[in-house]
């Protein structure tokens, strides 16, 4: 029962952190904004999907015979 509820209070310490640290990035952005200065949608859905296609890319592990004789793939 105690394992049970300890996996929410560390979901919830991530949760926490995640949203400090966005609004810590919020925090840098927003004068520049204010400023004037922006992004293009354009641009930033380009950077968005390159962003996202490079999280998808499958990686590569090297297969254990390989790893053992010390070949670098």
């Amino acid at each position: 029962m105690r394992e049970a509820l300890r996996l929410p209070e560390g979901h919830d310490s991530v949760r926490a952190s995640r949203l400090a640290e966005f609004d810590g990035e919020l925090g840098r952005r927003l004068p520049s904004l204010d400023r004037g200065e922006a992004v293009s949608p354009a641009e930033a859905r380009v950077r968005l999907q390159r962003k996202s296609s490079e999280r998808r890319k499958p990686r590569v592990k090297m297969p254990e015979h390989l790893r053992e004789v010390g070949l670098n793939v």
